[in-house]
């Protein structure tokens, strides 16, 4: 696995693009057919935490820089990447000045500014806005625009590592015109401009039918004259991920399926027609299991699922947490649905190596008897039925997730675990583009969590993992005053770990910020926020007849989507 190197102590020559031949002409290759079992809700990837939003409106909206296939940094919109040695970076490192390429313009034919950029940041910190990319922007204090071309970005403190807001496909830059009307509590309503944005990717939005199908058109005013080689993309959505496999690797009705979370043998049958292949990387994709640490009863009416709950009566417990996830057997569930693109984890940061920590172990290994005298010592007394309570209060939960062979297959096997230690559950699955929408009107999504337990996957861009740290701190508690919205699902709240967080950020050499980052994660993983399963790779399927696909784990898999050709 590829290791973190600050980028503060690179050349910038290291982060010249080197991209795929220039095509001879824009839009002679036809139509793109891209197919999603997880449907889009919305182009806008501040109001969703969805990845396959963040994917599909990568297509459009770009950041300034993101990161390719090895993780390296590469720029998009601006013309370098900002560093020390550059002048970018200030010597107190509490500031980074890009600048953008010259002459970008937005699909609408109007001159991209650093304005735009400006506008963004008070876009995602709007109050009452509940910004689903918040931690992008911790301890940026400001954000200007020095001229035209020139944007500032301002920090708290000393910021070692300063490639945070605007950088990866979760941070890029709208369009202040389309969306000035739309900051704070108005952002979710400005339906137009949420399902088609204005952007400088290689394409636009052409239709969006919510949870359905999105066409594009290629961009006349894509920077790069030859390019994409695609007249227009069609992304199908919804279904399951086997027949989205299938399209690809049997039929060839499709080039592209993201996500092929489907059970290995048999994506080794559909392999054999000889149509698709499959293409993988592993970057720092974890399944997981979150506890809600709010309680959940449907009598809590509003309240439910927020701080005015209180407490979950049972999850509350270290212990139950504790026992919770020794009784997994993840071996099991890695052979059962993942194979050779998983392996068992305990940790929610599972990359680069140097963040990778040892010190959570113990849930490697499923121990019901442990488990056992875990909920035996801590007062929890099996009934007759087979059920632990302790003071009226039983160990029976409600278990969701999005609907998928491989999570509904392993739900199946953790309630049968669970079982043996006296907890009873209740499975539910629901529709991935409902699940992971961020509808706020919605009582059905992974925000909002109305549910005792949860499962899915989480990843974040890039290699540096200051800013996907800082998703757990106290205020990242989706609730209804920021719309549901906010990263810290779990609803954790540890005032020691808001302080690692932050200190963090002053953290410059690359060792010790590796030890900070592994006590958060052995934090998250001992205090039993989350239940780390498996350690996912990145697993997508396209035609053979596709040419110019890098599969990249660190950002958008669609992130070179401008390169991607026709077989001749």
């Amino acid at each position: 696995m590829k290791k973190l190197h600050l980028v503060l102590a690179a050349s910038a020559a290291a982060f010249a693009f080197s991209g795929a031949p220039a095509m001879a002409e824009r839009g002679t290759d036809g139509d793109l057919k891209i197919i999603f079992w997880q449907a889009v809700s919305t182009m806008n990837p501040y109001l969703s935490g969805g990845t396959k939003e963040v994917y599909a409106a990568s297509m459009v909206i770009e950041p300034l820089a993101r990161y390719d296939e090895t993780g390296g940094l590469v720029p998009m919109l601006a013309a370098e990447i900002p560093t020390v040695e550059n002048g970018g970076v200030a010597e107190d490192l509490k500031s980074i000045t890009w600048k953008l390429k010259p002459d970008l313009k937005w699909s609408d034919g109007t001159p991209v500014t650093a304005n735009d950029a400006v506008f963004t940041w008070k876009y995602c910190t709007a109050p009452d806005g509940g910004c689903a990319q918040g931690a992008y922007f911790e301890g940026v204090t400001n954000v200007e625009a020095v001229d035209d071309q020139t944007i500032k970005v301002s920090f708290a403190d000393a910021k070692p590592y300063p490639y945070s807001a605007f950088v990866g496909a979760q941070s890029p830059l709208i369009q202040e015109a389309q969306f000035k009307d739309c900051l704070g509590i108005k952002a979710p309503e400005c339906t137009s401009a949420n399902f088609g944005p204005i952007g400088t990717g290689p394409f636009v939005v052409n239709e969006f039918k919510p949870n359905d199908v999105v066409t594009f058109t290629a961009n006349q005013n894509y920077r790069d004259a030859s390019k994409p080689a695609f007249a227009s993309v069609t992304l199908k959505g919804g279904g399951d991920a086997a027949s989205a496999a299938r399209s690809v690797l049997e039929t060839g009705e499709f080039d592209y399926a993201w996500n092929m979370q489907v059970e290995p043998e048999i994506l080794a049958q559909m392999m054999a027609a000889g149509k698709g292949q499959l293409v993988t990387a592993f970057g720092t994709q974890v399944e997981r299991i979150d506890l809600n640490a709010f309680a959940v009863d449907p009598s809590l009416g509003d309240k439910r699922s927020t701080a005015e709950a209180g407490p979950h009566p049972a999850l509350s417990d270290p212990a139950v947490r504790r026992a919770l996830s020794i009784a997994i057997d993840r071996e099991i569930i890695d052979e059962a649905g993942y194979g050779e693109a998983g392996q068992p984890t305990c940790n929610i940061l599972p990359a680069p190596d140097i963040y990778v920590s040892t010190n959570v172990d113990w849930c490697l290994t499923q121990d019901i008897e442990g488990a056992n005298k875990l909920l035996d010592d801590a007062g929890w007394v099996m009934g007759s039925d087979g059920v632990r309570a302790k003071d009226g209060v039983r160990l029976s939960f409600l278990y969701q997730t999005s609907t998928n062979s491989v999570r509904q297959g392993t739900q199946a096997l953790v309630k049968d675990m669970w079982s043996q230690i006296g907890v009873e559950v209740e499975l539910r699955n629901i529709a991935a583009s409902v699940f992971f929408g961020g509808d706020p009107a919605s009582p059905d999504t992974f925000q909002k969590f109305y549910a005792d337990v949860q499962m899915y996957t989480n990843n974040f861009d890039g290699t540096d993992p200051e800013k996907y740290m800082a998703a757990w701190m106290c205020d990242k508690i989706p609730s209804p005053a920021n719309g549901w919205q906010g990263e810290n699902i779990v609803r954790y709240c540890n005032p020691e770990y808001d302080a690692l967080v932050a200190e963090l950020g002053r953290t410059s050499d690359l060792n010790e910020r590796a030890a900070i980052a592994i006590k958060l994660n052995d934090m998250l993983s001992n205090d039993g926020a989350q239940i780390p399963l498996i350690h996912r790779g990145q697993l997508s399927a396209h035609s053979v007849t596709l040419e110019g696909v890098k599969m990249n784990a660190w950002d958008s898999e669609l992130w070179n989507v401008a390169d991607w050709s026709r077989k001749k």
